[in-house]
């Protein structure tokens, strides 16, 4: 299923006959954004707290981060969502207990104006399953499957032959059986789970479909207010007292300005110009390396081969970013209070809750870093934020969540972020005169001016 399209005129027209649309339709978030204004920083009355009411610790740091952002406590919703520790939600109950209450707090005008950001606290679950499969689509999925096995088929018979695997005419077979499989996919409901944060990002839009992923519109920030796309982070990991600390360790660091030193692990991958490739993403990781040097004083460390850092070798640990040791973290940081990074790689936040999981995001928490972002299921490569861009945005005052929302390619799929939405590490980065800093590091370096 499809969410049906608002063109500008159809908007308005349909404003002047009938003002008691709901915030569910992109008409009324559309004249509810109009009151934004473009480029300004995050407010705290600029954000929705969502909380679980069935579990004080939810409540609690809903509380705390009121106090210390300044955010108005009217901005907090708790609802009921059980007195588990539950990470995953069913599709009806996301529905029910989650996007309604918030579609509701929001139907407030003069309210829903204000608010850009929603923050998910300790006890909201981290996982929405999938949907159910498609109705009065069995036939049509037995004539996919049939026509799937003759692709199959096809192919085991080409392969009998000699025919090699990179031809022109096995790789029209093996793309039509890719298509083939989407559409049964789409219909049996595979690939509609999401991360839930990812999911309430598109919580004002219409119906739209959940099958793998919808473009974020707030990349690159090219829509400015007239997207009804909210921006998500959270408070959350392995405890309650670590999820709290998020708060008091984003602020200190604003404070005293983010320091240490700063580690990239890229893989010597060559850079094959290939958007969103392996080796654009590890020449990303190179190019981060070089900018951050240019625009902080911070160390920079680097490792460049397959290997990763060794256990115990990155003291004051300010920045990483790397890749790729699935689901087995390297205990090699020692993160300072702010620190920021993650981890590229697939399922690293699958278990944020578990500070014995082997996986990157409750390890990294657990280990005390402020900031990061994983996924909770297969997001594929793509779904990542470029590392140079994200960092970039960072180095250039904005706030944790902006910076993820202006580089991020996806909502309703798999990504979290956990991290106190607010927090500016570079906010006093002093700019060197004269200096472009939107410019790419590549330009910079045919400048003369890259960091060695």
């Amino acid at each position: 299923m499809y969410a049906p399209r608002f063109s500008r005129g159809a908007i308005f027209a349909d404003l002047q006959g009938n003002l008691k649309m709901t915030v569910r339709t992109e008409a009324v978030f559309f004249l509810v954004l109009l009151s934004c204004a473009v480029g300004f920083a995050l407010e705290p009355n600029e954000i929705l707290i969502i909380a679980n009411k069935d579990i004080a610790a939810s409540v609690h740091i809903a509380k705390y981060y009121c106090k210390k952002r300044k955010v108005p406590k009217d901005n907090i919703l708790a609802v009921s969502l059980g007195k588990n520790l539950n990470d995953t939600i069913s599709r009806n109950s996301y529905e029910r207990l989650l996007a309604e209450p918030i579609r509701k707090k929001l139907s407030d005008y003069e309210f829903a104006a204000k608010i850009r950001c929603l923050l998910t606290t300790y006890g909201v679950p981290i996982k929405v399953g999938q949907r159910k499969p498609l109705k009065n689509q069995e036939a049509k999925v037995r004539q996919l499957e049939k026509l799937a096995e003759q692709e199959k088929n096809k192919i085991m018979r080409l392969e009998q032959t000699g025919v090699s695997g990179t031809s022109k005419e096995m790789k029209a077979i093996k793309r039509r059986l890719a298509e083939l499989q989407s559409d049964i996919d789409r219909i049996t409901g595979k690939e509609t789970n999401a991360s839930v944060d990812s999911e309430l990002s598109m919580v004002l839009f219409s119906n739209y479909e959940l099958y793998r992923w919808q473009p974020n519109r707030l990349k690159d920030n090219l829509l400015g207010p007239f997207s009804n796309t909210l921006m998500v982070s959270r408070l959350d990991g392995p405890g309650f007292e670590l999820s709290k600390g998020l708060i008091d360790k984003a602020i200190t660091a604003e404070k005293t300005g983010l320091r240490g030193i700063a580690y990239f692990d890229s893989r010597g991958v060559e850079d094959d110009k290939k958007l969103y490739s392996l080796g654009h993403f590890d020449q990303s990781l190179r190019d981060l390396a070089a900018l951050t040097g240019f625009r902080t004083e911070m160390v920079v460390k680097q490792e460049q081969t397959e290997e990763l850092f060794e256990p115990g070798s990155c003291p004051q640990t300010a920045i990483y970013c790397g890749w790729y040791s699935l689901k087995k973290y390297i205990d090699a940081f020692d993160f300072v209070n702010g620190a920021i990074g993650y981890h590229i790689s697939s399922l690293e936040a699958a278990d944020l809750h578990d500070s014995n999981s082997p996986q990157w995001c409750p390890a990294m928490l657990t280990d005390g870093i402020t900031a990061t972002m994983g996924a909770v299921a297969e997001p594929y490569l793509h779904s990542f934020p470029e590392p140079k861009q994200f960092f970039l945005e960072l180095f250039n005052g904005r706030c944790l969540v902006e910076a993820y929302y202006h580089t991020k390619p996806f909502n309703s799929w798999q990504m979290v972020l956990i991290g106190d939405p607010m927090y500016r590490p570079f906010k006093n980065l002093k700019k060197h005169q004269g200096d472009d800093f939107e410019r790419d590091p590549c330009e910079i370096k045919q400048s003369g001016k890259l960091w060695q």
